[in-house]
């Protein structure tokens, strides 16, 4: 039987929080030092070791502090809330916990490894995507049963005051850390034509099919957050999703019925219903290894997570040996806003170059002559042919608005004022670019871990580190 460690959870989050929790730990100095090589830190850390009697110790410090991370300190309450929350995903997880000193150990590497990749985030001006961040509350408030931010803050806050504030703080903080960790493994990691064709060659490739997948998803909601739950409320959500997955194995079920069956019996509104047909790369990542192994008209077992328990019923399956996709032959005009060019004189030279297109003026020449993108405005502004998920979201939205031969009002995204023109759309077979792309994938997942895990350890031997006895 596995033992449940922070080594099984992403790398891109080491420590999850739930919505009602506070921060993991406590910067006491806003600034980290920066050590200026591998050689340094490791002087310093010598010396640190032999001078055992200046040395600190949990039991002698009056401030809390379990251990310090170059110039910023975690304390003891820090430890014991991440430790409480690990036990409570174990427990959400179904699987047994380490002993409590290797799960201490554990933990504290955890926070430490956090607050290192933190620190290097902020010297690096790492910056959270705003868009992204609300969204990922929004689909907690939704399985909160909320449909708002607004109501997610009263309801978080109304439970602790401050909650919703800590919640946001933890979601730009472990995207700074993802973020921060892309650059740093995508730097490593170097994946050659040749390596493509390779893995295509091979009997692995061959899972890298077109398939379509329609799916029913479900979701038992817990009553209340999984640490307060008592084992009889746990124990009704997974009786009440287990009688919904007996329902849900009957051919052609009609979802909404068999959630409405079993409604009745539970406090909490039960979530999902059919999901549609999805391409095999664009499956959720937590469920596409369960949806993948199962025969049309089977059903998971309930999948016990923190948020609720889930069945998946996989309705129909779909092949084919071509991926068509549509695709936009788009240009744009970009105006920057940064440190030197507000948002406001940012917008007031879009607004102009707008009134110019409307009387007349050559798109492409103000691109060229204007643009603020260096990648395009010597090419007239032209961006080539774009597919879905190409750009960012509200330039692929006014993309898809705007009409072949047309040009868009001034819209701004996080790089600043645009206006786009399509130039042309067409129908487009990216299968043999999808295969390609898929087998990049796999080969970089195969990868990215060693690749992680080496950075991290430099990243730990070129600091400075002090745990407390």
């Amino acid at each position: 039987m596995s033992i449940f460690s922070l080594r099984q959870t992403s790398r891109a989050v080491l420590i999850a929080m739930s919505a009602g929790s506070a921060c993991l730990f406590l910067g006491v100095n806003a600034q980290a030092a920066t050590v200026n090589n591998q050689a340094d830190a490791t002087t310093n850390n010598s010396a640190m070791a032999q001078n055992t009697a200046n040395r600190l110790s949990a039991a002698t410090s009056t401030d809390g502090i379990i251990a310090l991370v170059n110039d910023n300190a975690i304390l003891k309450s820090d430890l014991i809330e991440a430790i409480e929350q690990t036990q409570a995903r174990a427990t959400a997880a179904g699987q047994p916990l380490a002993n409590s000193a290797q799960l201490q150990s554990e933990v504290l590497n955890a926070l430490i490894l956090r607050e290192l990749q933190l620190s290097l985030a902020n010297r690096a001006g790492v910056k959270p995507d705003e868009a992204a961040i609300n969204q990922r509350l929004a689909q907690i408030g939704q399985s909160e049963g909320v449909n708002s931010l607004a109501a997610l803050q009263q309801r978080l806050d109304a439970e602790q005051p401050g909650s919703y504030a800590a919640l946001r703080a933890q979601l730009i903080e472990d995207s700074a850390i993802q973020s921060l960790q892309q650059r740093q493994v995508g730097s490593r990691v170097r994946i050659s034509e040749q390596d493509v064709d390779s893995f295509l060659a091979s009997p692995e490739a061959k899972r890298l099919n077109q398939s379509e997948y329609q799916t029913i998803h479900v979701r038992v909601p817990y009553i209340d957050d999984y640490s307060r739950l008592s084992q009889a409320q746990r124990d009704e959500a997974l009786a009440v999703a287990q009688t919904l997955r007996s329902r849900l194995q009957a051919p052609n079920v009609d979802v909404a019925a068999a959630i409405a069956a079993v409604q009745s019996s539970y406090a909490i509104n039960i979530q999902g219903g059919d999901m549609g047909y999805h391409k095999a790369a664009s499956l959720p990542t937590e469920l596409s290894s369960e949806i993948t192994k199962l025969d049309v008209g089977a059903v998971s077992a309930p999948l016990v997570t923190p948020e609720g328990i889930d069945i998946i019923k996989l309705a129909n399956k779909k092949s084919s040996d071509k991926m068509i996709v549509p695709q936009w032959r788009a240009s744009h005009i970009l105006v920057k806003v940064d440190d030197l060019q507000t948002d406001a004189l940012a917008e007031q030279k879009i607004n102009d170059l707008y009134e110019q297109l409307r009387q007349g003026a050559d798109f492409a020449g103000l691109a060229s002559t204007y643009s603020d993108d260096p990648g395009s405005a010597g090419r007239g502004g032209d961006l080539e042919w774009v597919s879905e998920q190409d750009m960012v979201g509200p330039f692929e939205a006014t993309m898809k608005n705007t009409s072949v031969g047309d040009y868009s009002a001034p819209f701004k995204t996080q790089f600043g004022w645009h206006i786009l023109k399509v130039v042309d759309e067409r129908q487009y077979d990216a299968s043999d670019e999808y295969r390609r792309d898929m087998a990049r994938q796999a080969l970089y997942q195969r990868l990215a871990p060693q690749a992680q895990e080496d950075w991290l350890q430099e990243l730990r031997a070129s600091s400075y580190i002090q745990v407390l006895e």
